[in-house]
């Protein structure tokens, strides 16, 4: 006999699950509306143009949403569907490729580099024979932190080459002491990856991951962009200003796994929930639980100091682990990853005891997405309030005025009254670099100019500071928001030109590594 269900009964039912549906839509109102407030204040002290912002809390997405504009000077707003760069939060997706292929038997997180990349080759033939995968995607290959970066930035070489020459960066560290930041050893990471599964890791990270979680306008390439796409324009402030300019996007495809990725909080909010759930989402099975463990524990410590310490009381240890950053935070294990690309800074931050993610996007250079995350922690665990904007925005005011006084004091150090050792023109020639490739100094109305072979938009004035030094002055081709920095030649004892040296200070490229000499 079939069940009869009455009308009433139905009625019931639908009433119940109305009511569970806005209980949990609105259970936690009372926090959304803090945080909603709190962020549209600190977007504006930063004088940040566009923002995103999503919280998943439970398996759910219960905030999503955009605050600002996509570019200044224009009307459209920034929406949760706005695509932002997310830069090295790249790096969770390359590490999660990885941990798919470990499951099904096709590496280990433990196997040697070579390997896989028998042509694989750093300065130390040790570091060679011993680089693990684990290694590649632990930031502890006793290479510094950003060394080497400028092989990849805004150049022409590709990702096999970017790996190719990286034999040539020397280590700062021993091999597997301390923690170096390193985007290459991720970018070889996930051309292993791509090895394995026998296809680009861009088809292999829309395969694995994007397409299944519904990630549909996230892509691997800013020249997929078209006009009138929903994307947020990065913004700078140059050197020597205090407003945010529009500049075009970095496009970085050789830097693959590492950062290329493009992506809305919207899309990042189902990522959060398959890191949340330990590789599984809405009951299907990305990566397995052992998995998830392994690349959220700890492969090499990070230094707290004293003053760091004190700044942030609840902060015990600071680690990497694969593809992503531990610390804790008022007593709960906080898993996260930041980004940063030209005009471009993100955070993702988890806290997995509360099962509860947040990812901040912003289109222009600032701090603030790092330190977001801990007011939305704080709100949801209910602990004393902390004004982490207005504090962090108090220590980079002191930070800023403290460089003025050292850029001052170099302006001061100028020799007066020194010339040349040489005609103008005896500078001008090729200059090669066994790390980089050739750079050019050549003559243009009667000034020197540089220019980086592999990186045609690397175009500096050069004007003559003293004796051998030269001030570069990067022209508008070059996005990155470089100060002046110096070109200084040296002679041989035969009064030969030997070395050209550049030095720009900036706290992500390391110019001084290039070591160009006269061809």
């Amino acid at each position: 006999m079939r069940h009869q269900v009455s009308k009433l009964q139905l009625l019931v039912a639908l009433l119940l699950l109305l009511t569970t549906a806005t209980f949990a839509q609105n259970k936690y109102d009372t926090q959304l509306a803090e945080v909603d407030a709190y962020v549209e204040k600190a977007r504006q002290d930063w004088k940040i143009p566009g923002l995103a912002m999503a919280i998943v809390k439970d398996d759910q997405v219960i905030w999503a949403k955009g605050y600002g504009v996509r570019e200044l000077g224009k009307p459209e707003s920034v929406n949760e569907k706005t695509l932002f760069a997310i830069a090295s939060n790249t790096k969770a997706f390359t590490t999660a490729l990885l941990a798919t292929l470990v499951d099904e038997g096709k590496l280990k997180w433990d196997d040697k580099v070579t390997k896989y990349w028998p042509e694989f080759e750093l300065y130390d033939a040790y570091v060679t024979r011993e680089m693990t995968i684990r290694d590649l995607v632990s930031h502890r290959s006793g290479l510094a932190t950003f060394s080497g970066d400028l092989l990849w930035y805004d150049t022409n070489h590709s990702r096999a080459e970017v790996i190719r020459r990286a034999r040539f960066i020397k280590p700062v560290t021993s091999f597997r002491s301390a923690y170096g930041y390193q985007n290459i050893m991720f970018l070889l990471a996930g051309e292993i990856a791509a090895k394995v599964a026998g296809k680009s890791w861009d088809e292999l990270v829309k395969e694995k991951f994007l397409v299944p979680l519904g990630m549909t306008t996230t892509n691997t390439s800013v020249t997929l962009r078209k006009p009138n796409e929903n994307w947020a324009s990065p913004h700078v402030v140059k050197h020597g200003e205090e407003n945010n300019t529009v500049v075009r996007y970095d496009v970085i495809d050789n830097c693959g796994g590492a950062a290329v990725l493009n992506s809305c909080v919207a899309e990042l909010a189902q990522w959060m929930r398959l890191q949340l759930g330990r590789g599984t989402y809405n009951g299907k099975q990305f990566f397995s639980a052992p998995q998830s463990h392994q690349m959220w524990q700890p492969n090499i410590f990070n230094f707290i100091s004293p003053a760091a310490e004190k700044f942030n009381p609840t902060r015990h240890f600071s680690a990497y682990g694969m593809g992503w950053g531990l610390a804790d935070y008022q007593g709960r294990k906080v898993v996260s990853h930041g980004g940063g690309m030209t005009g471009m800074i993100s955070q993702t931050a988890l806290m997995p005891e509360e099962n509860l993610g947040v990812v901040i996007l912003t289109n222009s250079e600032t701090g603030l997405p790092s330190w977001m995350v801990n007011k939305v922690f704080d709100v949801f665990l209910g602990v004393p309030k902390r004004d982490w904007s207005a504090e962090m925005l108090d220590r980079v005011s002191k930070a800023q005025a403290a460089g003025k006084t050292e850029e001052a004091k170099a302006e001061a150090a100028q020799v007066k009254g020194t010339k040349p050792s040489l005609e103008q023109s005896k500078y001008a020639g090729t200059y090669s670099s066994q790390l980089y490739g050739e750079a050019k100094i050549t003559e243009e109305n009667g000034k020197l100019v540089l220019q980086l072979v592999p990186a045609p938009n690397f175009i500096g004035d050069l004007e003559h500071w003293h004796y051998d030094t030269f001030r570069v002055k990067w022209r508008d081709s070059v996005r990155y928001a470089f100060p002046k920095g110096y070109v200084t030649f040296t002679l041989k004892a035969n009064g030969q030109l030997d070395e050209m040296k550049v030095d720009c200070p900036n706290p992500d490229f390391d110019f001084t590594e290039l070591d160009f000499r006269r061809k």
